[in-house]
């Protein structure tokens, strides 16, 4: 069996995926997203260019052909070759027999394939040289898994040339060349590839586990998810990470159902439910459970002092918003988290400095806006702006498009134009890109104060209002579930960020206009939706 630096890699991201690629059913592996693609381009790209810098050779031997590959690399580094790109190392068997810090793992062969082998003066099977390994990375970060694969290379390596270097490099977009500590690293490599080899020899599929971001260009993704919802799995519960499932595992909470039925009491000795963390998490758990949307323990708890102000008689329960008698548990319990509650003398609670009047206020004209951008040119390209106004009841959408990165200025400029036609109109947007994004382009165009600062008041994130006021039974508070379970439906139910990423690069390629309209229709749904969720929550809160 072959275990690979890329394998390795796979393992300590998801030691389910590293299983699946081994003991999987390939037909239930999906095909890469138009985005993976995108992003194993660009790292191929990148690669290309950094090996340009170089001068090198590199092994000649037939595609797909790892013994062949090794052998040519030998040859190489034989020779004193001073840098060898591409190069393959490998370890058979026989030779792994006599490593003491490797479970007993017979026909295992180690293969690794380092992007440069560099000559360096030292003392090995081949002579007063050594050679140490360099892997080229479109990340921006040392991050820990790539440093384990350097560290894996240079084990090979040690095995190969019999001398282990002492650092490993790698070579980042952002951060350029920096090197990996061997002594810190190759015990902590050596200790994840014994775990990686022990499950392989067990076959034992490891559990299933849904990560949001980190799942999402798996292609074993959706098999997985099915897997999840089938055991209405507690990774799908927003808030449950995988230390946390960790504690839940300890205290036997295994379902949806047996978490919503605690008290928070239960989970509050445990560091990782610190903070009111656990009481979130039960209420999440019983909003899925129920299938319902409740008030957050912390708006109900403010609500509660508001109401006793005026009715001691009376206070917010827990379960669903409604009013308790005084003595119950719920009460008792609510009464206990009250003592802290401050007192603003206003009829209106405040949940973290925002009153419920703020978010139920309906303004005559409202605006909702989104932005499309590029992350790898640094590039906000789609301004877009969705104008409610409700004395004429009319709804318009505007798209403001550079339709090339020289152009960012301008859709910058017809944007502000835009919105103070509109000058005391909210803009209510989802999470806090939009707002970074207005102060990075009005200092990376020198725009005058007065035409961006006064925006920044008039931002509303209706994702802060969402996740401070209500709890939702949804897998995830992003605008797509979120807006999904309120009714909500983009027209291509396809298209996301990323895909969009995707989209606009193949405009700049191609000028097919056809991709410019996907993107303008997609950002109009986002605006759209965003638009949806301010209504359903302040319908909510009114009738709350």
């Amino acid at each position: 069996m072959l275990i690979t630096d890329q394998q390795l890699l796979f393992y300590q991201r998801c030691d389910r995926r590293a299983f699946l690629d081994i003991y999987g059913d390939s037909s239930q592996k999906e095909a890469p997203s138009d985005f993976l693609m995108k992003l194993m381009q660009d790292s191929a790209n990148f690669q290309q260019r950094v090996l340009e810098t170089q001068t090198y050779q590199k092994p000649d031997y037939p595609a797909r052909d790892w013994s062949a590959a090794a052998q040519a690399t030998l040859e190489l580094m034989q020779q004193g070759v001073e840098k060898i790109a591409k190069g393959v190392l490998a370890v058979l068997p026989e030779q792994l027999q006599q490593v003491r810090w490797l479970p007993p793992a017979p026909n295992i062969t180690l293969v690794s394939y380092p992007d440069l082998l560099v000559k360096q003066p030292g003392y090995s099977n081949f002579g007063d040289w050594i050679y140490v390994p360099t892997d080229i990375r479109l990340g921006k970060r040392p991050k820990l898994d790539y440093q384990m694969v350097v560290a894996f290379h240079a084990q090979v390596l040690a095995l190969v040339q019999g001398s282990q270097p002492d650092v490993s490099w790698l070579i980042l977009r952002e951060k350029g060349a920096y090197g990996v500590n061997l002594s810190q690293r190759i015990d902590q490599m050596r200790q994840i590839l014994a775990d990686y080899i022990e499950m392989l020899q067990s076959q034992q599929e490891p559990e299933v586990f849904i990560a949001r971001q980190k799942c999402s260009l798996c292609q074993w993704h959706q098999s997985c998810y099915q897997v999840a919802q089938s055991q209405h799995h507690l990774s799908l519960l927003p808030g449950v990470t995988p230390s946390r499932y960790l504690c839940l595992q300890e205290l036997n909470l295994l379902s949806v159902e047996a978490l919503a039925q605690i008290t928070p009491d239960v989970l509050e000795p445990y560091p990782e439910f610190s903070d009111g963390s656990g009481l979130q998490v039960i209420q999440q758990a019983q909003a899925v459970w129920h299938n319902q949307a409740v008030l957050r323990w912390s708006v109900r708890r403010t609500m509660a002092a508001t109401i006793t102000e005026t009715d001691p008689a009376t206070r917010i329960d827990a379960a669903n918003g409604s009013t308790v008698q005084p003595g119950s548990i719920v009460a008792n319990y609510v009464s206990s988290r009250d003592s802290n509650i401050h007192k603003n003398g206003q009829n209106s609670p405040s949940i973290h400095g925002t009153t419920l009047q703020d978010i139920l206020y309906q303004a005559p004209v409202e605006l909702y806006f989104d932005i499309e951008a590029q992350p790898e040119l640094h590039l906000d390209y789609l301004h877009g702006v969705l104008v409610v106004d409700k004395r004429s009841n009319t709804q318009e959408f505007y798209g403001f498009l550079a339709e090339s990165p020289e152009s960012e200025l301008i859709a910058w400029q017809q944007f502000l134009e835009l919105v103070w036609a509109y000058p005391i109109a909210p803009i209510y947007h989802f999470c806090d890109y939009e707002l970074k994004t207005i102060q990075r382009l009005a200092k990376t165009y020198q725009t005058p104060r007065y035409l961006w600062q006064p925006l920044i008041k008039r931002l509303v994130d209706i994702h802060q209002k969402v996740t401070q006021t209500v709890t939702l039974p949804v897998e995830s508070y992003a605008l797509k579930p979120i807006a999904r379970w309120m009714g909500f439906e983009w027209r291509n139910a396809n298209a996301n960020g990323a895909q969009c990423v995707y989209w606009y690069e193949q405009w700049l390629k191609t000028g097919d206009r056809t991709v410019l309209e996907t993107i303008l229709r997609y950002n109009e749904d986002d605006c759209r939706a965003t638009h949806h969720v301010k209504d359903w929550l302040a319908n909510f809160l009114d009738q709350a």
